[in-house]
């Protein structure tokens, strides 16, 4: 199982799902705090699913308050002048990734003691 996890992660840096900023917080990771960075992208898509709700109803309202949006923008992913192209493919990313790493971190529990992330070159 531990090699499944292994591919599943490589497969994750391959894809560009995760990146250096995935390693530096498995690095922080710790026998005190095993799940450490489970919890992180658990905080994470709390965050960014709020935000992304108040970036739908702003965008659905259909009188944009410019400022408020790249307020929002600016939290979750930077500010676009393309908001409503940009934002649906940030939320097609944002669903991938969580489902993604959803399935990486199970696997990961059941296989037992994390190894840290290499970036394959």
């Amino acid at each position: 199982m531990q090699r499944q996890v292994a591919l599943i992660k490589k497969s994750l840096f391959d894809q560009g799902y995760l990146d250096e900023q995935f390693m530096e917080l498995e690095e922080l990771q710790d026998d005190a705090n095993p799940n450490f960075v489970e919890e992180v992208a658990t905080l994470y898509f709390k965050d960014s699913i709020r935000l992304i709700n108040s970036i739908d109803q702003a965008l659905e309202r259909g009188s944009f308050d410019f400022n408020r949006l790249d307020n929002y923008m600016h939290q979750f992913k930077g500010s676009s002048t393309r908001c409503l192209r940009i934002f649906q493919q940030v939320k097609k990313e944002h669903a991938t990734l969580r489902k993604k790493l959803e399935h990486y971190f199970q696997l990961a529990r059941q296989a037992g003691p994390k190894e840290t992330a290499r970036r394959s070159k």
